[in-house]
């Protein structure tokens, strides 16, 4: 049960970090602001919104993978665009999983420290543009973790991906379903390889997160 590092296995991990960058970024440009305005507008049936979006963040991927499966078949409402079994499948429902969680935790962020720091900007004379901003400054390492949080949901999701993958061969095959595959076939020297690689990967993303939160505490004490 050798442990070796192949091209397949390169071509696997490759992919698997473009679909997690790609399906973060798209989740992040959709949740972040989503989450924000859900904190600072009142409207109408904002709680039923807020309840909506904290279902979702528990939304089983397989469900998510089954209703964009059936969205993206060939007799599907989307099927002329051939995207089933395609990479930018897999984003959209990466994309659907991942989105409600940045959004509802961006949420929870802001309702929890927004309002103080938006006091203390216009107690300083602040406008709203600045005060916008101050904001963003204070919760930038909330929102760190919080995209981290995504990535590493994207990077571990298995069935979902699955679904709408195929898990094709060096087109859409992702570590965690490599994994699963090999281990139904009884290949664990890779399926081994492919864990630790995911583990490693976590844990540099831990370290850089780290290192960005200690580096912005000394420019700021500075």
């Amino acid at each position: 049960m050798g442990i070796e590092i192949n091209q397949e296995i390169i071509d696997i991990i490759l992919l698997t970090m473009k679909l997690g960058i790609v399906s973060t970024f798209i989740s992040a440009l959709l949740g972040v602001p989503f989450g924000m305005f859900l904190e600072r507008v009142d409207f109408f049936g904002k709680k039923v919104i807020i309840r909506i979006n904290r279902t979702l963040m528990g939304f089983p991927p397989v469900v998510a993978g089954l209703a964009v499966y059936l969205l993206l078949m060939r007799r599907g409402p989307l099927g002329r665009w051939e995207l089933l079994f395609t990479f930018p499948a897999m984003v959209i429902v990466q994309t659907l999983i991942i989105a409600p969680i940045i959004s509802g935790m961006v949420y929870t962020s802001c309702k929890n420290m927004a309002p103080q720091i938006r006091n203390f900007a216009i107690s300083m004379g602040a406008d709203r543009w600045q005060t916008f901003l101050l904001v963003i400054k204070e919760l930038k390492n909330d929102i760190y973790f919080i995209l981290i949080t995504g990535f590493g949901r994207s990077i571990s999701e298995v069935g979902a991906v699955m679904i709408v993958g195929g898990n094709i061969k060096y087109k859409t095959r992702t570590m965690t379903t490599a994994i699963s595959l090999m281990r139904n076939k009884g290949d664990f020297g890779e399926a081994i390889t492919l864990g630790f690689v995911l583990l490693i990967i976590s844990f540099i993303i831990q370290c850089f997160v780290d290192f960005l939160r200690r580096y912005e505490e000394n420019v700021e004490n500075n």
